[in-house]
């Protein structure tokens, strides 16, 4: 490894265009700032009390029906709406807003209260790919929508106001900001030098193995080289394809034991339920073809040294730019550490 990974040093992300400042030699820095009390697990398989469980009333008045596995409804407040609009306005380029059409959803997991991921087994994962696969396509469908994004909000010091297992699906006209940076940036690649640029990158890691931490005939787990979060990962498919539309059955099997496996780690590296923000990112569904596009997921979860101590995005990381404590090669080597027996299994 180069020396300069020993000192303090910059690290270029090249779907972002965006720096990150890595300090290794902070790692020893004595910590008396604010630590966090992680909730604990649920331990009910049906909480009378929750929105999200079956046969249940939710906070906007409908019912739940009393579903086994998974559950899609529309977001009873919703972030976006469907009608067309077309208000707007722009003063000299400076006071600038567009009307913004949309369509919001949840997805329960699972009918169990206290399951997770982590607890899932894969076949139970499965069924929740199988929905992110239909919802992905049936949205992409429609005329207006041009991006369908699928993420999870894991753990309430990530914002999840509900601990039941679930995730959420914004589609949406236009394409946000990071799936816009990370357009531009696979598409200028492939123009360049005629590759994919996650396809490129991914031969690196592999032939490094550093950052490597599982994997399997289908996905790659990694600790991206630009990491920001202390223990970000990456979910990389092996086969370039730009969308979970064009999983294979196996494919599907294989993203969801390696989401499976990772969420286990992930679990057993603090011993607590491990909290995090996850994302698929996949191609615009414009209706366009995207050769540029390379299918991943991204989670951020924030814990730093600790169950208790979180990472927090202040001083520098507001004003300058993005800065980490933990080289990514120390956190992948600790996350591939990890057992992939779960921790409360012993208990």
């Amino acid at each position: 490894m180069s020396h300069v990974f020993e000192r303090p040093h910059r690290r270029y992300n090249p779907l972002t265009r965006e720096w990150v400042l890595v300090s290794p030699q902070r790692t020893e820095r004595p910590w008396q700032g604010k630590e966090e009390k992680l909730a604990e697990p649920p331990r009910l398989a049906y909480d009378p009390n929750c929105y999200l469980c079956p046969g249940n009333a939710r906070a906007g008045g409908a019912r739940n029906p009393k579903y086994t596995t998974t559950f899609v409804f529309e977001n009873d407040f919703a972030a976006l709406r469907s009608e067309p609009a077309e208000e707007g306005c722009n003063d000299p380029g400076l006071l600038v807003a567009q009307a913004e059409r949309g369509s919001c959803r949840v997805v329960c997991f699972s009918e169990r209260h206290n399951f997770t991921l982590a607890v899932m087994t894969p076949k139970e994962i499965r069924n929740v790919v199988d929905v992110w696969v239909e919802q992905f396509s049936e949205l992409g469908r429609v005329s207006w929508i041009n991006h369908v994004q699928i993420f999870e909000n894991r753990g309430a010091i990530m914002g999840a106001s509900n601990p039941h297992p679930h995730c959420q699906i914004w589609a949406t006209h236009s394409l946000p900001n990071h799936a816009e940076k990370e357009y531009r940036s696979q598409l200028e690649h492939l123009e360049k030098r005629s590759r994919c640029l996650l396809c490129e990158y991914l031969e690196l890691e592999l032939a490094e193995g550093k950052r490597i931490v599982c994997r399997n005939s289908h996905f790659v787990v990694l600790v991206p080289f630009w990491a920001v979060w202390p223990f970000e990962v990456m979910i990389l498919s092996a086969r370039h394809l730009g969308g979970m539309d064009s999983l294979t059955p196996a494919e599907q099997d294989g993203l969801a034991e390696i989401i499976q496996r990772l969420c286990v780690r992930y679990d057993n590296l603090f011993q607590v339920p491990f909290p995090y923000t996850m994302g698929f990112h996949q191609q615009p569904t414009d209706g366009a073809a995207h050769p540029e596009w390379h299918f991943h997921a991204h989670y951020y979860p924030p814990l730093l040294r600790s169950a208790t101590i979180p990472k927090f995005m202040v001083g520098f990381e507001m004003l300058g730019s993005p800065q980490r404590d933990i080289a990514p090669e120390a956190a992948a080597e600790r996350l591939r550490s990890c057992s992939e027996a779960h921790y409360a299994q012993g208990k």
